[in-house]
């Protein structure tokens, strides 16, 4: 008997002298740290709940995904990326001096077909329900919450990457998520005293793109109306004057731009206590 446990008991003694790993020590906690979740942005979908679950979870050619999908019947919130993880959502991008943010932001995308062209070739957006906007306003409070996000850095897809993307589009309620004191929102009567300045005349267009800088694209310095100058205006038109974005200068689009970039031009209300959200972990 003895001989035949002498193998079993030098194995056991092999194994405890093995380590699974170094052991740490977690003692001592620094104070000098933040989140590294920095920005929180808005997609729509542009497709159904079963084709935008497919595209954001199962591989393909150019593979994506997002933090948080948000469907619309019914509504609710599903985890698809763990807020530790990098999501694939934001693309070559850019806002306020800031590159690439895959790595320092949360995706959220809503399921929404986005913007389709109708006959008369003008593009035609699909309404969000109010129910789905209720989850999305609820989730974002969690997640600024959470990582103490900015209200400046709370953004759509089309603010990081105008050129190409349009979403959450002209029909996403920005204002609403400035109501629930998640992003702050340019003062009303500071925005009409401008507008009736700017109508009698209107700055040069080194202006304008200096102010979308100022405000955080990455506007050029051309003084041309260019494509990308169109494309930045209209990202901005779509998010604090949806009813116009044409892209093009104008007495309220200058107004606006004056009134973002004044210290005293935003309002922020204080935001109040999340609702609990309905979520699929």
């Amino acid at each position: 008997m003895k001989t035949k446990l002498l193998p079993l008991l030098a194995a056991l003694a092999l194994a405890g002298c093995q380590t699974t790993g170094v052991r740490v020590d977690t003692t001592y906690t620094s104070e000098n740290q933040d989140s590294r979740v920095l920005f929180l942005v808005m997609h729509y979908t542009v497709g159904d709940f079963k084709s935008s679950l497919h595209t954001l979870t199962k591989p393909s050619a150019a593979p994506v995904s997002s933090h948080y999908l948000v469907s619309e019947n019914p509504v609710r919130t599903y985890r698809l990326v763990d807020e530790s993880q990098r999501a694939w959502h934001a693309g070559p991008s850019y806002w306020r001096g800031h590159t690439q943010l895959n790595a320092s932001s949360i995706g959220i995308e809503i399921v929404n077909t986005g913007g389709t062209r109708g006959p008369d070739g003008v593009m035609q957006f699909k309404p969000f329900p109010q129910a789905q906007i209720d989850e999305v306003i609820a989730l974002s409070k969690e997640i600024v919450k959470r990582h103490k996000i900015r209200p400046e850095r709370i953004v759509g897809h089309s603010d990081i990457q105008p050129r190409s993307k349009q979403d959450p589009g002209p029909l996403f309620p920005w204002r609403q998520l400035a109501e629930a004191g998640l992003i702050a929102w340019p003062d009303d009567a500071m925005v009409a005293a401008k507008k009736a300045q700017y109508e009698q005349q209107l700055p040069d267009l080194v202006w304008f793109q200096d102010k979308l800088a100022e405000w955080g694209f990455a506007a050029s310095r051309t003084g041309e109306l260019d494509a990308y100058t169109r494309d930045v205006l209209t990202a901005f038109q779509m998010r604090f004057r949806p009813a116009k974005y044409d892209g093009l200068p104008d007495a309220e689009t200058a107004a606006l731009l004056d009134v973002v970039n004044d210290p005293i031009g935003m309002k922020l209300k204080q935001p109040q206590e999340p609702r609990p959200y309905t979520s699929r972990w």
